[in-house]
């Protein structure tokens, strides 16, 4: 009996150390992933699969598009899909990449994909947009042709990506400001904005032909203007400010002419003043002489009667004259 039980205790114990070693390997060895892999044709052993929980990638990210690799005939290795997934790319969409790459007929290396992925681009996307191209609008660019009409243009640029340069080559944003600049460029180079406006396809031709794509990740197709809007009269008013601004220097400058002109007056009048008190001190001086003269006997009764007469009759002819004096005559 006691053989019985002890020997119904170890087979307990196997059993549940059989279950715990089950739980384990089924928790580290995806089982159901490596089916479907060997199902798909694809060989990966037991050892890679439990060696990729230790090094903390996810089978899954690796397994899946490698069997989509497969099944495109793309020949892939799990080392080199596990070492991207560790550097921090992104191994499905390298991986659906390099399948539309080929069935475009575009050149795309395992390598370049990486690089593009790992550089910060969509991989996958710049292979749709080498395969379907895409249409950049670019928003209204303001420019004055030579009669100084401002015209509001918009253009539509049709870009296809380049692979080759799609690492370290500028991105939409370099491609918008360089059309609008040429834009800029052609309108203002334009003798009148009515030739602009009767043929906007100058635009395009001209700004088509300066090479714009030339360091970029893309490839200009086509720049088409899609619209050609009239704005402001800028000449007219440059010409109204200038004016604006001759007139306030045309008053400024007479203001100083005037302000010139009043300062003399009144130096004038302030010297005619001081004449005109240096004759009054002379004139009261005169009174003084005459007494002097009649007490010396230098001057009679009968002279100082003349002296007077001549007066009066100075005074009335300057009364029919019209004029005044406003300082009576000396000795009056």
């Amino acid at each position: 009996m006691d053989q019985t039980t002890v020997s119904l205790g170890i087979a307990l114990a196997l059993v549940f150390i059989a279950v715990i070693l089950a739980v384990i390997f089924f928790r580290f060895v995806p089982v159901g992933l490596w089916l479907t892999a060997l199902f798909s044709g694809v060989r990966v052993s037991f050892l890679t699969l439990f060696g990729m929980r230790f090094r903390r990638v996810d089978p899954s990210a690796i397994i899946i598009p490698m069997i989509s690799g497969h099944k495109a005939g793309i020949l892939l290795s799990v080392n080199e899909l596990e070492g991207h997934y560790l550097a921090g790319g992104n191994v499905k969409r390298v991986v659906n990449s390099l399948i539309s790459a080929d069935k475009a007929g575009i050149a795309l290396t395992y390598k370049q994909a990486t690089a593009i992925d790992l550089a910060g681009r969509d991989v996958f996307e710049a292979v749709q947009v080498s395969v379907n191209p895409k249409v950049i609008t670019t928003p209204k660019v303001a420019a004055m042709a030579k009669d100084g009409i401002q015209l509001l243009a918009v253009a539509r640029v049709t870009v296809r990506a380049n692979i080759n340069r799609l690492v370290g080559g500028a991105g939409e944003e370099t491609i918008l400001a360089r059309v609008g600049e040429g834009i800029v460029s052609t309108i203002g180079s334009a003798a009148s904005h009515k030739a602009v406006l009767e043929n906007p396809d100058l635009i395009s031709k001209t700004v088509l032909s300066k090479g714009l794509d030339a360091g970029t990740a893309f490839e200009i197709l086509s720049i088409d203007i899609a619209d050609v809007d009239v704005g402001k009269n800028i000449g007219a008013e440059l010409q109204t400010d200038q004016a604006e601004a001759d007139k306030r220097i045309a008053q400024a400058k007479a203001e100083e002419r005037r302000a010139l002109a009043v300062a003399v007056e009144q130096e004038f009048r302030a010297e005619a003043q001081n004449q005109r008190a240096k004759v009054i001190a002379a004139e009261a001086q005169i009174p003084l002489a005459m007494a002097e003269a009649f007490r010396s006997g230098n001057l009679g009764v009968m002279d100082y009667q003349r002296y007077r007469n001549i007066q009066a009759d100075t005074v009335m002819r300057q009364a029919i004259a019209g004029q005044t004096d406003a300082n009576p005559p000396a000795g009056s």
